[in-house]
This record gives structure tokens, sequence and C-alpha cells, in this order.
């Protein structure tokens, strides 16, 4: 499996970004996926994450109520909906798969950087 994310920028505070993260390879073999993200000099976290089915999701509490995740296994994307995007989202975020195998698989990043 191999995780392709994209959508990251430069925006101002208060706007909205949509990441996506396109899977390609085995997906059927995708269990969980989520949203990870890093800032400079901090440790990577758990933006939110969402079950196989779609039906059941988690966010951290830093960004609940302003990001929504989602997937659409039909076109093997998950998405990250951000609203009133924050300076302290600042961050390169990752997209991560769990397989049902136990593997964990990482894409390689998309920047989001939100000025005051």
């Amino acid at each position: 499996v191999q995780l392709v994310e994209s959508g990251g920028g430069l925006v101002q505070a208060g706007v909205s970004l949509r990441l996506s993260c396109a899977a390609s390879g085995s997906t059927f073999s995708i269990n969980y996926m989520g949203w990870y993200r890093q800032a400079p000099g901090k440790q990577r976290e758990l933006v939110a994450t969402i079950t196989r089915s779609g039906g059941s999701t988690n966010y951290a509490d830093s960004v609940k109520g302003r990001f929504t995740i989602s997937r659409d296994n039909a076109k093997n994307t998950m998405y990250l909906q951000m609203n009133s995007l924050r300076p302290e989202d600042t961050a390169v975020y990752y997209c991560n798969a769990r397989l049902l195998i136990g593997v964990e698989v990482w894409g390689r990043g998309t920047q989001v950087t939100v000025s005051s």
C-alpha cells in the first residue's frame, strides 16, 4: 500500500483547507486510517482516525468541532476537512493506514502553514 497526501498550503487564520490522501496498491487490506501532524520541534500527534467502513471517527481535542475526517473507499481516498484554521494548526500532516495484518503505512506528508 502506498499513500500520497495533497492539499496543503499557506493560508490565513480562519480559512478552510481540505487534505486528501490517495491510497494505491493492495487497498483492500486497509483497515483503520488516520491523519497525524508534526509541528517543528514537537512530536507527531494524532489528529483524527476513521474506521474501515467510515462509520466511526475519533478526534484530538484540539481539532474537535473544526476538522472532519472522511473516506471514500470506492475512490481509495481519505479526506480531512479543516475549518477555522489557527496558527497552532501549522504542521506537516501525515496520512496513516493500518492494514488488516497490523502493519502501519505512512505517507510522506503535506505542509500546512497558517498565518495570523
